[in-house]
Parts: structure tokens; sequence; C-alpha cells
């Protein structure tokens, strides 16, 4: 039987916490409830919680752009909050995975792709931050691969004016499925 995926990208403390070295702040913490409610859902229909987060090693040639986050083994690399929670009270599930990456795209050089086609997965939602940069081409990455997409509007955030023309672009793109 097929299965779908949630994918949650780039919930750390370093992307959603108010001190967080690159935060989206308020608008990443106003989806974790979503987020977590739908992680629930998924796993009691069966499906497949994918937790993919970037992991940079101190010195990562990335922070040439962007200041030094998610460093690996860090406080800021930890799941936020309340995910953070329900991560550790469901990681020893056997449809929770945690997919650490060193790309905007959760399947650029990661086994994502050949775990959830060995579990059966067809479809992949994402949610997560940011809308314009990691969603964006983690929906791109799955599309590559063969797998459906869908993105969920209240699940998603960013730290520029560009996530409602990301996901519209998403769903001229790759096909993705908008789901409001």
């Amino acid at each position: 039987m097929a299965k779908e995926a949630l994918l949650i990208v780039d919930m750390s403390n370093d992307f959603v916490a108010d001190n967080g070295t690159l935060t989206v702040g308020k608008p990443a913490q106003d989806i974790v409830p979503y987020i977590k409610d739908l992680a629930t859902s998924f796993l009691a229909e069966g499906n497949v919680v994918v937790v993919s987060m970037d992991a940079h090693q101190q010195n990562d040639p990335h922070f040439e752009l962007w200041p030094p986050h998610n460093i690996v083994c860090t406080e800021g690399q930890q799941l936020y909050g309340d995910l953070h929670d329900w991560f550790q009270d469901n990681k020893n599930h056997e449809n929770v995975f945690y997919t650490p990456k060193t790309n905007y795209n959760a399947f650029f050089e990661t086994d994502l792709a050949e775990t959830l086609r060995s579990l059966g997965v067809e479809k992949v939602h994402t949610v997560g931050v940011t809308t314009d940069i990691c969603d964006f081409l983690t929906v791109a990455g799955a599309d590559a691969e063969g797998f459906k997409t869908a993105i969920h509007k209240r699940g998603v955030a960013t730290f520029t004016d560009l996530g409602e023309t990301m996901v519209n672009h998403m769903k001229r793109c790759f096909h993705t499925q908008i789901i409001e």
C-alpha cells in the first residue's frame, strides 16, 4: 500500500527561536502546533515522518553566505520547543526518521529518497522553514526523485516576502498540491 511522508524541514532553534542565529522568529514559532498535530496524524495513519535538519560543521563554507547556524551537536541545531519534545517521544517509532543535510535540498547527497522508496512512500508533504529556500529546493528534490509533492501553507514560514510566490511556483513547476 502506498504511503505518504511528512518532511519537517529545519525547525531548529537557530531557525525558529527568538535568539536563533538565522531565525524566522514568530512566523516559524506560530506553525509549530500545526506541524506537531500533522506529524501525530501521519503516524496514526501509518505514514512516515522525517525530520530533516541542516547539519553544518564549525567552519562550513556555507557560512560565507549565511551566519553560522545549525552547527552539529549545538543547542542551535536541536529541534525547537514542542517539536523537540514530540521527536523525543516518537524517535524510536518505526516510521520516524532523522535526516541531516548539508544542502538546502533534503534529498541532495542523502539517503532520503532510498529510505522513502523502501517504505513504499509515493508522496512527500513538506512543512518547515524557509518557504523560499529549503522548502522550495526540497520540493524540487522530491520531484526530481519521482515523488508526488504537497506543501502545507499553514506549516511553512520564511523571513522574506517571497513565501506565497514560491508556494505558487512549486505548484506551477512541480505540480505540487497546495494544502491550505
